[in-house]
């Protein structure tokens, strides 16, 4: 509502037309629509909630109207605006209901379907336990376990990190981030989710146990920010060196590195970061790479230190996180800060925009679908509040707190979850800075006497810019800190202290409403309440007991805490609703008594600080009263103050890294499989003469370098023989796997031979000793297309560059090999094959004396690398009775194609395309089922592949990157003008892109039902993206001269 007031000229206006239509006095807009009560509707759709606050200007000029008649037919016509949007509310709030009914059900359907998958396992008093919701048993179990923060838990984990030397990225991107000065509040994106960050990274850098923190974030170096967010490094100085127990070294501490991506010279919103998120995790990854080699020359025997951990803040750092972790196979974490579905509602609810408005001003269903990948991806999410998991996280297709519980407990118990996966969702409060903090013991009265006597140390100036509001400053005062938002609800707090005579009698209120110059300068909702606020500052004859200063600074507001306490005053935070409320620690550090709301995070900062009251945020009488108790009765005031200070050392920062570094201790350590044995990569001579990997006429010996040394050195059988462990009563796999796997087997001791021949003492060239990589990832409308292409793009490239080349495709291995032959291409022509959508990476071999005559290696590390979260069986044999359920509505669509799957990749064949449900909502069945996966639908939508949730095709790039040193900026991606379902991955990052004009179309309408269009997520405008004219010689070269990749 904008203001009690100005309903007021509605009503004036509907009393001027009269009772009802068949009055004579009814206007002719009445009249014209027929049987319509203005009154009845102004009730139902003005007064009871409808938020109104946009026709304001509107009613401003209407009111402002001389003429009476005039007047009331604009007036009246508000109204039949209101009852129209109102009219739009209602049936998107129908649609939006009809939805979270359909999901519930999903969950459930989801939720039933792996029980009885899980079931099978299970003696009959487990599976009893499977049928109820499993609240009541988890609460059993949560009091049997010991608290994570429990006094033996953090002795011993303080033991164990004594020895540690971690490395932490933390990962923030939007808004301007800086150690010192922060801008918070310059815009929506610099808020609270900067000051976090930074003092998480600042903390984490003086904890036991961690050698160094990189806070990565965006470089900007627009002309309208301060130049220092353009430094690409800022180390976090310590503001205590109490908690540094470790030695420091060279590159110890916490940084903020701020990595270049996106727009050159343009600070952009984070609705427009989304494109260039792929260029940001290349740039990433390199750093991470370098640092982990310099990090292990000082800390790791030479060895690369990886880091512990990723964690991503915000949706979009989650995204980057999520792939950054896939690329280096390291565990991540995942802090929402503010949830796309639960905006998604709150913007549905006000009624003013449809679901696709919303999508294209906010990009809010990519939002969603990155905080579905970090639930896919992450071990643990971080939350301040339990609202957060119980009413936000639960909205989403990836997380059910019932099976949650259920896979947990199953783990405990060590029996099988069936390739189920579940994140754990932790409370971790955020902590506060408390070593500056000094409590103030005095009171009013006594201050004022010891000020007259020591005239040195002044009042601070924010104090007389509030104490003048006031007829008696000594009074308590009533604290209120938070924006004019409607959300925010200081409209109630001032009718409830207006309205209660013994508390204006006894307490003064401060409310400070952030800054201002102008009310008209103010956004419409910020104006409106403010405006609210004075009308009733001036209906109650509120002067002199309530000050609203236009300004104060940032540095100020632990003054105003303290002129709060001085006063023996209380703070309240009355927010219909508050995700966390960190100005209720902030009070409580300064002695104040708190008041809060009880929907939201209030609650669990009153379970552990016991200090003060929780109001229902709609009782203006409650509020009236808890705030009349505190300030009356000073034993209570007294007991909450104590209360508070006791155990405000529970939200420091200490704290909370404490239990913070210990759930990443708790986290199963991942890391690139191959480090150990791959010890001198990195120092290979770059000025051999045949600095070519086909110049040693195969791939297969980079595989692993040596087999029976590693086994005799302590580091067990090694990735590779462990690979070789053919299950043979495993009938899926394939009999090419097999042969693959057999010949890798049989052949690589020969092959390291042959290599030694040509590299003494065991060198030999990586893969990025190729001057450029042209990475083949056209998607064509047809499979005999394909060796044409290929045979274009080399030819284009010409023979005397020396230039790699890797196929990246949705097909197997054994037809790679057979579209090879068809368009009389060597196999050893290429680098690498990155097959079946991404979930297999081979190398070209040199001899064929398996029977099948394949001359491919599989990657067995890759597999390893791609090993977390995949389902296995449990995937598949869901997947087998998701097909059966389509074959059954509409006869045989859909049928596995054993000859086409292998261990990472299920495939099926799809005859009608048009009958199955598009990828999302297979998607989001998989999710639903705790299934983490990425559903790829290929070749127009011919064939279905299901891979791991961290592989793609995109992801393998990165893979060799890591893996072989594979530049990515030296990479050529050569794409059709649409493709398979995981196209836009193929797009964007630090390589160029020439797209192939008129090839790929026939797959737009894989994309036509999408959950967000690809123009919310593609670097059209990138510099790195070239468009051929054609798919012609001279077109590809033409492009390929335009990328500057080869000269005219």
């Amino acid at each position: 509502m904008a203001g009690n007031d100005w309903i007021n000229s509605y009503l004036e206006a509907i009393l001027d037309v009269g009772p009802g239509i068949d009055d004579a006095k009814s206007s002719l807009l009445l009249r014209e629509r027929g049987n319509f009560s203005p009154t009845r509707y102004f009730v139902e759709e003005v007064i009871t909630g409808f938020d109104e606050t946009d026709l304001h200007r509107s009613w401003v000029r209407a009111a402002a109207t001389r003429g009476p008649k005039e007047r009331n037919t604009r007036l009246e016509n508000m109204c039949w605006r209101i009852w129209n949007l109102a009219r739009t509310k209602k049936k998107l709030e129908v649609e939006e209901a009809q939805r979270k009914a359909n999901r519930r059900l999903e969950h459930e359907r989801g939720r039933r379907e792996a029980n009885a998958d899980m079931s099978e396992d299970l003696s009959e008093g487990e599976k009893g336990d499977l049928v109820g919701d499993g609240s009541a048993r988890g609460d059993r179990i949560s009091r049997r376990m010991p608290r994570i923060n429990s006094v033996d838990i953090m002795e011993n984990l303080a033991n164990q990190l004594k020895e540690k030397k971690f490395y932490i990225v933390l990962i923030s991107l939007h808004g301007l981030i800086r150690g010192e000065s922060m801008e918070l509040g310059r815009d929506s994106d610099t808020g609270g989710q900067v000051k976090y960050v930074v003092e998480l990274a600042r903390a984490l850098g003086t904890m036991p146990g961690v050698y160094r923190v990189d806070l990565l974030t965006r470089q900007v170096s627009a002309p309208d920010v301060d130049w220092t967010y353009a430094e690409p490094t800022e180390m976090l100085s310590p503001r205590t060196t109490e908690n540094s127990m470790q030695e420091l070294g060279e590159s110890s501490g916490a940084y903020i590195i701020r990595i270049p991506f996106g727009p050159k010279d343009k600070y952009i919103p984070k609705e427009m970061i989304w494109p260039h998120i792929p260029e940001f995790v290349d740039c990433a990854l390199s750093h991470i790479r370098q640092m982990s080699k310099v990090l292990g020359e000082q800390i790791g025997g030479g060895e690369p230190v990886w880091p512990v951990a990723i964690h991503g803040h915000y949706a979009d750092a989650g995204d980057s996180a999520a792939l950054l972790s896939g690329a280096l196979n390291v565990p991540m974490l995942f802090t929402g800060h503010s949830l796309g579905r639960d905006k998604l509602e709150q913007l549905l609810k006000q009624g003013r925009q449809s679901r696709e408005e919303i999508n294209t001003t906010y990009k809010i269903m990519r939002r969603i679908e990155a905080e579905e990948l970090s639930l896919d991806a992450s071990e643990v999410v971080i939350t301040s509040t339990r609202q957060e998991i119980e009413e936000q996280w639960r909205l989403y297709d990836g997380f059910d707190p019932i099976l949650e519980r259920k896979l947990r407990a199953r783990i405990r118990r060590g029996v099988s979850c069936h390739g189920r996966f579940m994140p754990r969702m932790v409370v971790i409060p955020p902590g506060m800075e408390f070593h500056h903090i000094v409590p103030h013991d005095g009171d009013m009265d006594g201050d004022v006497e010891r000020n007259e006597e020591n005239s040195t140390s002044p009042d601070p100036p924010i104090w007389s810019e509030i104490m003048r509001f006031f007829s008696n400053p000594r009074k308590p005062m009533i604290l209120a800190l938070a924006r004019p938002d409607p959300k925010k609800n200081l409209t109630t707090l001032v009718k409830a202290f207006g309205e209660c005579r013994p508390l204006r009698e006894l307490a003064n209120l401060t409310l400070i409403m952030g800054n201002r110059d102008s009310i008209d300068e103010m956004s419409g909702a910020n104006a409106s309440v403010l405006l609210s606020i004075l009308k009733l500052i001036d209906k109650y004859d509120l002067y002199g007991q309530v000050a609203y200063p236009k300004h104060h600074k940032q540095y100020e507001v632990p003054d105003i805490y303290r002129l709060a306490a001085k006063t023996k005053g209380v703070f309240i935070n009355p927010a219909f609703i508050e995700p966390f409320g960190l100005t209720l620690i902030e009070a409580a550090a300064y002695g104040l008594p708190i008041v809060a709301t009880k929907n939201g995070g209030p609650v669990d900062i009153h379970r552990v600080l016991d200090n003060g009251l929780l109001v229902d945020p709609h009782d203006q009488q409650s509020i009236a009263d808890a705030l009349l108790k505190l300030v009356s009765d000073k034993h209570l005031w007294a007991r909450c103050r104590q209360n508070g200070l006791k155990n405000i050392h529970l939200f420091s920062w200490p704290e909370h890294c404490k239990t913070y570094l210990s759930r990443i201790v708790m986290c199963k350590p991942r890391q690139p499989r191959w480090q150990s044995s791959d010890v001198g990569f990195e120092n290979l001579e770059t000025n051999s003469p045949g600095d070519s990997l086909r110049d040693i006429q195969d791939l297969s010996l980079n595989l692993k370098f040596s087999l029976d040394g590693e086994k005799s050195e302590g580091t067990g059988t090694g990735a590779l023989d462990n690979s070789f462990d053919i299950d043979d009563s495993v009938d899926r796999k394939s009999n090419l796997e097999k042969a693959d796997l057999k010949f890798s087997k049989g052949a690589i001791g020969s092959l390291m031979e042959k290599a030694g021949q040509h590299f003494g003492g065991g060198r030999f060239p990586a893969m990025r000793m190729r001057k450029c990589i042209f990475v083949i990832a056209v998607d064509c409308d047809s499979v005999s297309d394909i060796p044409k292409v290929i045979r274009t793009i080399m030819d284009a490239a010409g023979k005397e560059n020396p230039i790699g080349f890797i196929l990246s495709t949705s097909l197997s291995v054994s037809e790679v090999h057979s579209i090879l032959i068809s368009g009389s291409i060597s196999p050893l022509d290429f680098d690498a094959f990155i097959c079946n959508s991404g979930g297999d990476v081979y190398y070209p071999s040199l001899s064929s004396e398996d029977g099948l005559g394949l001359p491919f290696t599989v990657d067995s590390d890759y597999q390893s690398h791609i090993e977390y979260r995949w389902g296995g069986e449990g995937l598949r044999k869901t997947l087998v009775r998701w097909a059966a359920s389509i074959n059954d509505k509409n006869g045989q669509t859909v049928e596995e194609n054993e000859s086409r799957s292998t261990t990472h990749c299920y495939a099926f064949r799809v005859k009608d395309p048009e009958l199955i449900p598009p990828v999302k909502e297979l998607r989001k069945l998989m999710r639903v089922q705790a299934l983490r996966c990425h559903v790829i639908y290929c070749q127009n939508g011919t064939t279905l592949n299901v891979i791991p949730v961290l592989a793609s095709r995109a992801q393998a790039l990165r893979y060799l990157y890591i893996r072989w040193g594979l530049e990515l900026s030296n990479v050529i991606t050569f794409v059709g003008e649409c493709g398979d379902t995981d196209y836009e991955g193929l797009l964007g990052g630090v390589h160029k892109t020439v797209i192939l004009k008129g090839i790929g179309n026939d797959a737009l309408k894989l994309h036509s039902n999408r959950s967000y269009p690809l123009e919310h997520v593609l670097p059209f405008n990138s510099p790195n993206i070239v468009q051929a004219k054609g798919c012609c010689n001279e077109d590809v070269r033409a492009s390929l001269q335009n990328t500057g990749v080869i000269k005219e």
